[in-house]
C-alpha cells in the first residue's frame, strides 16, 4: 500500500511540474497576481484529485474524499474548485516565495467532477507546542460564476484539543467539519461530504 501511495504522489507531482514549467513566467501573470486569493494560483489543469507536497513521506498520510452537493443536500455540484492549505506535521506553516509572492507550501486544488466528487491526498497536520490551535486544514471554495469564500476548516476527531465544548458548539451551529479517519492498509481515509451553503463561512478577501 505504501508503494501505491508513493507512486500516486510521484505521478501527481510530475504531471503538475511539467505544466508549471511550461506555463509560469513573470510575463504572462495577471496584474493582480500578488494580491489575489491563492485559490487562483494553480498553473495546471485541475482534476477531481490532487496530492499535497510531501504527503507520501509524512507519518500520517490521509486520503480525504467525498461529494460536494448543492444547497439541497442532494444534487451533486460539479466544477466546484476546492483549495486547501495546512501546517506541516510540526504545526508550522512552511511559507515559500514564487515570482515574488509568498505562499503556503502544503496546499492543493481540485475541481469536482460531474458527480461532485473530489479527493485530496495529504497528511494530518501537527500543532505548535506553544499555541492552542487545533489540527486543521484550511478550505476555500469557488463555485462556478461566484466569488471564492472560506469554507469550514477540516478538523480531526482524534485531536485531543477538540474538546466536548468545541464539538457541541459546532453541532449547535450546524457545522459538520470533523473528519473521522479510518485506517485502510497503510493509509488513513476520511470521507467528508460538503453541502455548499452550510459550508459558507465568509467571503475571502483578495
Amino acid at each position: 500500500m505504501k508503494k501505491v501511495v508513493y507512486l500516486l504522489s510521484i505521478t501527481f507531482f510530475l504531471s503538475n511540474f511539467s505544466t508549471l514549467s511550461a506555463q509560469e513566467s513573470a510575463e504572462n501573470l495577471p496584474g493582480d497576481y500578488k494580491k489575489r486569493n491563492a485559490i487562483y494560483d494553480y498553473s495546471h489543469p485541475l482534476s477531481d484529485t490532487d496530492s499535497i507536497p510531501d504527503f507520501a513521506s509524512k507519518e500520517n498520510p490521509i486520503k480525504i474524499t467525498g461529494t460536494v452537493f448543492l444547497s439541497d443536500g442532494f444534487t451533486p455540484a460539479k466544477d466546484v474548485i476546492l483549495f486547501i492549505s495546512q501546517p506541516d506535521d510540526n504545526g508550522n506553516y512552511e511559507v515559500m516565495t514564487h515570482l515574488k509572492k509568498r505562499y503556503v507550501h502544503h496546499r492543493g486544488w481540485v475541481k469536482t467532477n460531474a458527480e461532485g466528487q473530489y479527493t485530496f491526498y495529504t497528511f494530518i497536520p501537527g500543532t505548535d507546542r506553544i499555541s492552542r490551535d487545533l489540527k486543521a486544514i484550511n478550505l476555500t471554495i469557488k463555485e462556478p460564476n461566484q466569488m471564492e469564500y472560506a469554507g469550514n476548516e477540516f478538523l480531526f476527531d482524534n485531536d485531543p484539543r477538540l474538546t466536548d465544548f468545541c464539538r457541541k458548539r459546532l453541532e449547535k451551529n450546524g457545522v459538520d467539519n470533523i473528519l473521522h479517519p479510518v485506517k485502510e492498509g497503510g493509509l488513513l481515509v476520511a470521507i467528508k461530504n460538503i453541502v455548499l451553503d452550510t459550508h459558507r463561512v465568509e467571503y475571502a478577501k483578495n
